[in-house]
């Protein structure tokens, strides 16, 4: 471990963020300055780091020119980036799996010419039309890869070692983000995934609240945290409150605090931590003002994480 609670990079989400302006302007097509205005609030909310999530603006999509302009504007506002988050974009769509594989390797060609270290990709899908017409789209179930297809997972496995491969190539680390109903969507899955992929550049974001918030049982989170964290190089962290009602198998969740929901991040760092944890944390929450919690976030983790760097 190298950080210390005031030097680890905490990296702000940008999910709250529209990818269209007032105007209605596409954020791919908006100038550096409106750029600039957006990533000026994160850093006003205390930030110095910040995740690229494609929800607000793909960086696989932009010109090189334009990666510049990015590049130049993150400079401009203070901000650096450990990672772009691709998110949505599973390679084994049945639909769109092979624009989403070469949307992964530009996205990879971005976060070099961008000097970001590392790109998270996951296997979920987008949400669908029923998800996008209720208040917490994880209250309706998604789009579920196919339990026990070996042809599949041996596809998975082939294209996320491809894109690992590339990663390589230009000096970038890849990372599986862990989300329900996929070949990421349970601990001991997640593991089986990246071991079968076999390339040291590829680590897990054990992304515990994308587990927890699910309405039906779930494995205990010391138990997931225990299997994924000896293998995490990046770590998407937000928490749920979670209410079970044995008596009729109801659960109910709703985002929370870090500090406050279900899970006990105090424990769970100390759990990466001793497993050699070093990665950079990204901090996101639904609803509300989410900067401003995801910024509480931020400091909750400053005051739980070690005071100075391990001998």
């Amino acid at each position: 471990m190298t950080h210390t609670a005031e030097t680890w990079p905490i990296a702000a989400a940008l999910l709250q963020f529209p990818n269209t302006g007032p105007d209605g302007t596409s954020t791919q097509d908006q100038s550096a300055q409106q750029w600039a205005e957006t990533l000026q609030e994160v850093v006003d909310a205390g930030f110095t780091e910040v995740d690229l999530t494609d929800a607000w603006l793909r960086p696989g999509d932009l010109t090189p020119a334009r990666l510049d302009e990015l590049r130049a504007t993150l400079a401009q506002v203070g901000l650096t980036a450990p990672a772009i988050s691709a998110i949505r974009r599973s390679v084994i769509d049945p639909v769109d799996g092979d624009d989403n594989l070469a949307y992964s390797h530009r996205t990879i060609d971005a976060a070099a010419a961008l000097g970001v270290p590392l790109v998270s990709v996951g296997l979920h899908r987008p949400l669908t039309p029923e998800q996008q017409a209720v208040l917490w789209f994880w209250t309706v179930p998604g789009p579920k890869d196919p339990i026990g297809d070996k042809e599949t997972w041996r596809k998975a496995v082939t294209r996320l070692r491809e894109l690992a491969d590339h990663a390589a190539s230009v000096g970038v680390e890849l990372s599986l983000e862990m989300y329900e109903d996929t070949y990421l969507g349970t601990a001991d899955m997640a593991v089986a995934l990246l071991t079968d992929i076999e390339r040291d550049n590829v680590g897990l974001n054990p992304d515990l609240g994308n587990l927890i918030r699910m309405q039906r049982p779930i494995e205990a989170w010391e138990s997931m945290v225990t299997k994924t964290l000896p293998h995490a190089n990046y770590w998407h962290v937000k928490n749920y409150y979670r209410l079970e009602d044995p008596a009729t198998g109801t659960v109910l969740t709703s985002p929370a605090p870090m500090e406050s929901g279900f899970v006990s991040y105090r424990q769970a760092v100390k759990i990466a931590l001793a497993h050699g944890f070093d990665g950079a944390f990204c901090v996101e929450h639904y609803g509300g003002d989410g900067l401003s919690v995801s910024a509480a976030n931020r400091d909750y983790l400053r005051r739980i994480l070690p005071r100075r760097p391990s001998a």
